[in-house]
């Protein structure tokens, strides 16, 4: 394999965190000598979430095997998922701003036509359905476990409790048609064609509208880790990728 200089397009401080955090958790086990030091490890995990690259192109370009390549990911993404907010700690949080923005998306993953649990009807492929909580300005609170593709917005936002915490808190959320149903204190636009709304009520959609527009950001955020367009890991690693991936985005957005 041919091995060539490359960039990885995430901020020194990320890199200094996630150093950080492996020298902490190397003390606490007595790790003793590795191929890589805290900092190259931390970097090879980097390139793995943040640009996609194979175990395989990782372990050419560091000098290592493909098992420690995956090893070292592994180990790097297990550490930064047991930092990420749970959904006690993002409510707190929600408590201090106006309002919440609640959405799911779709993470594509490598699958045939007959796994059919993990199939969207919605969007027409496989995938892993992720919920996101958001603030006032689309910046990222929470990310959910994974579920199966299959699974609607509605059903995934009660399985994980969202719907209850917020509204025992007392937090407005807004989302959107998905969330049909839920109660509460989330607000949907009104349903129905558009030329059988009256005036009012296509007002009001169009004020939810432009609210909602922001939690695209939150989605772009998550898509631009480019392991997460096309996820072709076990499903059951993909709730600890997601929550990786917040972790890194929350202590790169720290002042």
């Amino acid at each position: 394999m041919l091995v060539y200089p490359s960039g990885v397009d995430v901020s020194s401080s990320t890199l200094r965190f996630l150093a950080e955090q492996l020298r902490r958790h190397r003390r606490a086990i007595s790790s003793r000598w590795r191929r890589l030091s805290a900092g190259r490890q931390a970097l090879l995990a980097l390139a793995h979430l943040r640009v996609g690259h194979t175990y395989a192109q990782l372990a050419a370009g560091f000098g290592v095997g493909t098992t420690t390549a995956y090893r070292y990911v592994t180990e790097a993404v297990d550490l930064l998922a047991a930092l990420a907010p749970t959904l006690a700690d993002a409510v707190r949080t929600a408590s201090t701003k106006a309002f919440v923005l609640l959405d799911g998306t779709l993470l594509p993953i490598d699958r045939i036509a007959a796994d059919q649990p993990f199939y969207s009807g919605k969007h027409k492929r496989h995938g892993m359905n992720v919920q996101v909580l958001t603030d006032p300005f689309g910046r990222l609170l929470w990310a959910s476990p994974a579920l199966p593709g299959a699974v609607h917005d509605i059903r995934a936002a009660r399985e994980h409790g969202i719907i209850d915490a917020l509204a025992q808190a007392d937090i407005t959320c807004w989302a959107d048609k998905g969330y049909r149903g839920a109660g509460g204190t989330v607000r949907i636009p009104y349903w129905g064609r558009w030329d059988t709304l009256s005036p009012g009520q296509k007002a009001v959609n169009r004020s939810h509208a432009k609210i909602r527009a922001l939690v695209e950001q939150a989605m772009a955020t998550l898509r631009n880790w480019r392991l997460l367009r096309k996820i072709r890991c076990s499903t059951t690693r993909i709730t600890a990728l997601v929550k990786a991936v917040l972790t890194l985005h929350l202590a790169s957005s720290e002042p």
